[in-house]
């Protein structure tokens, strides 16, 4: 789909891609509801409930239910195509946020309504950053492009979920909490409702290549082949989540109030937005295959040197330094999904890295909060660099054969005819093809809501 590029091409020239700032845009829309809708939830059910231990059991339920079936989903939607699977998702889930919304307006709810209602809702949560960076590789076949595509794409989710916040503070001080769950099902109902309706969007249909993912070889070759990014991904998430709630409790050991972890946490996300983009702009020469490991040990080097920080401001350097590399190591993991994922299964691959992280943040969190209480702090960032540190290693030496198909043949989404099995071409990954998400990149604070 994409247009010849000349030289090196720009983020320019990746918004100049035909329907790309459409179809882009109506995705952020949709994706600015997940930056709003964690810190919603848990203000609306706390009104509602009085409790802060029912909120958070049900903020735990929502989360779940989003994140681990977040797999499943994506699945839905490589087996019948974005329109199909998305718009029904979608539909459902702003339904339920509102429903949410409704039971939570007026204190005094019951707590098993809540929890019901919100656990159900984060089961139908639609996968729309897995299904944009699907997208992405139809519009950009060009795999410069395609590295920058992605790296804007994990720069502006970083964006998304730094702002949501922000705009949910501001809605409730003028209306109650539920308003903002309310502005979150509008957001991802429209948000949702554009993106299928784009062009580049609205007539795919998946092919005979992606029924043939189906298959119990193929799926097991795609699953060996998903463990580089994955590992990684879960390692990544380990280490932000442990270093979120560490911030915190390095500010609190030297009297500093929440402000100071804010502005720390905000150099986590200046780094990383600006590490994101650079990754974007250069022209790799090696792989993502070799480029992964590389990022993720640079990422867990910076966070065990940040334990020798002696005060905030060394600290802040030392995380900005850090989040240099979140933003390149997620979006490489993802390009690396999609590179290695089988034919019809890359908007699943995409969400397996984007569940790994989610699940490696809440898990990093709990355990820090376990060990802050039992070690010094400087043992525990280190701890929490080494699990980088550990997951880069495993993977370092690791070469899996890639189930996908070279750049543009057989593609999850394709609209061009799938080619038959003896005029296909042998199935193997672009060399030195770059790799956040993603995810996205990634602006991390305690209670950092999942990347959808």
């Amino acid at each position: 789909m994409s247009a010849p590029a000349q030289g090196r091409p720009s983020y320019a020239a990746v918004l100049r891609l035909p329907y790309a700032r459409r179809t882009f845009g109506a995705a952020l829309l949709g994706r600015l509801s997940y930056g709003m809708v964690a810190l919603s939830v848990m203000l609306a059910v706390t009104r509602a409930t009085g409790s802060y231990a029912v909120a958070g059991t049900i903020m735990a339920l929502f989360g779940a239910t989003s994140v681990f079936l977040s797999p499943v989903r994506a699945a839905l939607v490589d087996r019948h195509g974005p329109r199909p699977a998305l718009l029904p998702m979608a539909l459902l889930y702003a339904g339920l946020l509102g429903a949410l919304a409704a039971a939570s307006w007026r204190p005094g709810a019951p707590a098993f309504l809540l929890g019901a209602i919100a656990a159900t809702a984060g089961a139908a949560t639609p996968p729309l950053g897995p299904s944009m960076r699907a997208i992405w590789r139809e519009l950009a076949d060009e795999q410069p492009l395609l590295q920058r595509a992605y790296s804007l794409d994990g720069v502006a989710e970083e964006m998304l979920f730094v702002s949501g916040p922000l705009l949910v503070g501001a809605l409730v001080q003028i209306a109650p909490p539920a308003a903002g769950v309310v502005a979150s099902a509008l957001l991802v109902g429209v948000g949702s409702c554009a993106f299928v309706m784009s062009p580049a969007v609205r007539d795919i249909r998946p092919t005979a290549v992606a029924k043939a993912a189906a298959r119990s070889k193929t799926r097991l070759q795609g699953a060996r082949a998903l463990l580089t990014p994955v590992v990684v991904a879960a390692g990544v998430g380990l280490s932000l989540g442990a270093m979120d709630l560490l911030v915190l409790a390095f500010a609190a050991a030297r009297h500093h109030g929440d402000d100071v972890v804010a502005w720390v946490l905000a150099a986590l996300s200046a780094g990383s937005a600006v590490g994101g983009l650079l990754n974007g702009a250069v022209s790799w020469r090696t792989g993502a295959r070799v480029r992964l490991p590389l990022l993720a040990a640079g990422l867990g080097l910076a966070l065990a040197a940040a334990g020798l920080a002696p005060g905030v401001g060394a600290l802040t350097v030392a995380v900005a330094c850090a989040g240099f590399f979140v933003a390149p190591a997620l979006t490489t993991a993802y390009l690396l999904a999609d590179e290695v994922a089988p034919p019809g299964r890359r908007t699943q691959a995409g969400a397996w890295v984007n569940t790994a992280v989610n699940a490696g943040i809440s898990g990093g969190t709990a355990a820090a909060g376990l060990l802050a209480a039992r070690l010094p702090l400087g043992v525990c960032f280190a701890l929490a660099g080494g699990v980088t540190l550990l997951a880069a290693l495993a993977c370092a030496g690791r070469k899996p054969k890639a189930a996908g198909l070279p750049l543009g043949e057989g593609s999850p989404f394709s609209q061009e005819p799938a080619l038959n099995e003896e005029s296909r071409a042998p199935s193997a990954a672009p060399p030195g093809s770059p790799s956040t998400r993603p995810k996205a990149p990634a602006a991390h604070a305690p209670g950092f809501p999942p990347r959808r």
